[in-house]
């Protein structure tokens, strides 16, 4: 392809809404421009990448038995009501009405449509076990799109789901997904770890992500793995090692002191001259329209999905300054459990042990000091309520201690059970001639997140160093000066010699200084840049950059084919030549 026959809009500056080193380069880069928040328009070079990782996608879930379909985006909303989904993923579905005031959803996951497609037709457990996905866009409505490509509110998505006849099967149906998740992201040059994570609005009885760790700035998800053994989990579902404290032996009276507007707990602390560990912070939810309190140490912070699930609640808001004071009897700022009555009280692991505490008083502009559990308030129940921090224990072995780095999360893969076939009447008769209802999966990978992911993973301060697999094109050809006859005539042969030997190949056409051009091969980062230039024509070489090490090679104008070769190889771990590598 020629520059000057394709549409390649790059930028000098760095649009204003960029904040990752991804987004700005796919914006500067001419892959991506935005219409409006979270949507995007795929220009040409990201057409190119995206039908790269769609392809490498598709290729995997066929070898791992997937069998391709395509099904409705736009999806009634009955279906998501049968499921209990209409209210728990609650804002998230785009929702819609046609014209006879019926609500419909675009589609953000299929669980609900695959489910209702099989049911009736999936009849007999010598069907099964069955492995059907698809490729499309979908639509999610995000509260803040953000990051580009990472947190959109359309995107491409691959999603996959299983059918089976019971558990035993469908750890095997889910191993086999798992397996083809790794080595579809390794085609990609992508490194991934698979962590533990949160079943959300999905169910089912147990998740992962497939986690791609990146620097700080780019991560959207904080994982904590051990640097003992292969426990690894992202921040919302990892666990803390060692169960509920002891009450502690305290001999402390309880008294009250008069805090005047210590309201936080650096405030507070600060006042009282205590640490930060010594208060026990109360926190005020409602869940499902009943108020709760919630008890952590105050170097401590929630994990509010544990507490959804220790609480069983559906809907979790924190408590507005009104339902505080109506509770407490006090402003924001000065509850406790003290003699907190008419509210069930949860706390985390860790309270009981608090010794000689700090805690509101629900009084304003007082707090308690000398605060034991179990002599002066108890809590309905105890559990893991906060999140897991570096340096602590293991949770899965006595040896190891966590470690925390920044992720984005490229796939996930969920062990549905029978949420959906139960609900949806997806049952089938087994051997026993008894009707049962399948066993289910879900697997997602993000076409339009893995592309930015692997950029996120893949730059420097020039720009994009796409994986050799999924780059636009693998050789970019620079005539430094296309209006002499010697180098234009050169890059020609170039450019036809390499097409010939089955590269894909982008030839900078333009009428443009070399330095324009080093800039923009660059920052588009095709792996491969082969240089024509007046200084190398007349020794009789040609130079050839690779973009991911800066390395160059000469060779002869009839040994460019060769080397470019040599040089995908190595690229891609020898795996070939060409079109092939």
């Amino acid at each position: 392809m020629r520059w000057s026959e394709t549409y390649i809009p790059t930028l000098r500056e760095t649009p204003a809404e960029a904040e990752l080193a991804s987004h700005r380069f796919l914006l500067r880069g001419g892959y991506i421009r935005k219409l409006a928040a979270g949507i995007y328009s795929y220009l040409p070079l990201m057409q190119r990448v995206l039908l790269k990782v769609t392809q490498i996608v598709r290729e995997e879930m066929d070898r791992a038995g997937a069998r391709e379909v395509l099904m409705p985006v736009l999806q009634p909303a009955e279906l998501w009501q049968v499921t209990d989904r209409w209210q728990t993923v609650g804002r998230e579905l785009m929702r819609m009405r046609d014209r006879h005031d019926r609500d419909l959803v675009l589609g953000g996951t299929h669980e609900e449509v695959v489910t209702a497609m099989v049911a009736g037709e999936l009849k007999s457990y010598r069907q099964m076990p069955l492995n059907l996905y698809q490729i499309q866009v979908k639509f999610r409505d995000e509260i803040r799109p953000r990051f580009g490509l990472m947190r959109g509110r359309e995107f491409y998505m691959k999603d996959a789901y299983t059918f089976d006849v019971d558990e035993a099967s469908q750890a095997v149906s889910y191993q086999k997904m798992v397996d083809a998740y790794f080595a579809t992201f390794h085609r990609m040059g992508l490194d991934v770890t698979m962590v533990d994570s949160d079943t959300g609005a999905m169910g089912g009885k147990r998740a992962h992500e497939f986690m791609m760790r990146v620097a700080t700035e780019g991560g959207e998800a904080t994982i904590l793995s051990c640097d003992r053994c292969d426990y690894a989990a992202n921040v919302e579902k990892a666990e803390n090692a060692g169960g509920a404290h002891a009450p502690g032996n305290g001999s402390a009276p309880l008294t009250k002191v008069d805090t005047p507007r210590q309201c936080t707990v650096e405030d507070v602390t600060a006042f009282l001259g205590v640490g930060a560990e010594r208060l026990i912070k109360t926190l005020l939810y409602v869940a499902d329209d009943a108020p709760v309190a919630v008890l952590l140490r105050g170097d401590r912070t929630l994990n509010a999905l544990k507490l959804q699930h220790a609480l069983g609640a559906t809907v979790l808001d924190m408590a507005t300054p009104d339902v505080i004071q109506k509770v407490t009897g006090a402003p924001v700022g000065f509850a406790g459990p003290v003699g907190l009555k008419g509210v069930r009280i949860v706390a985390d692991w860790e309270v009981p042990g608090v010794v000689d505490g700090v805690t509101g008083a629900n009084e304003k502009d007082v707090h308690y000091k000398g605060v034991q559990y179990g002599r002066d308030f108890q809590a309905a129940e105890l559990v893991d309520l906060r999140d897991a921090e570096s340096g602590e224990p293991c949770p899965r072995c006595d040896r190891g201690r966590l470690e925390t780095y920044s992720g984005i999360e490229v796939g996930n893969t969920f062990m549905l059970g029978t949420k959906y076939s139960t609900a949806l009447g997806a049952n089938f008769t087994d051997e026993k001639g008894q009707e049962k209802p399948c066993v289910m999966g879900s697997y997602g990978i993000g076409i339009t997140r893995t592309a930015q992911a692997a950029v996120e993973s893949g730059h420097d301060d020039k720009g994009i160093v796409w994986p050799y697999s999924i780059a636009p094109y693998q050789v970019m050809v620079l005539p430094l000066n296309v209006r002499k006859a010697e180098i234009r005539t050169a890059a020609e042969q170039v450019y036809a010699e390499l097409q010939a030997g089955g590269f894909e190949v982008l030839l900078d056409d333009r009428d443009e200084r070399g330095g324009v051009k080093f800039n923009d091969a660059d920052l588009i980062g095709i792996p491969l840049q082969v240089i024509v230039g007046d200084r190398g024509l007349k020794e009789g070489k040609i130079e050839i950059k690779v973009r991911a090490t800066g390395d160059r090679h000469l060779a002869a104008l009839e040994e460019v084919t060769a080397t470019c070769s040599r040089l995908a190889a190595l690229l891609t771990g020898g795996k070939g030549e060409g079109a092939e590598a």
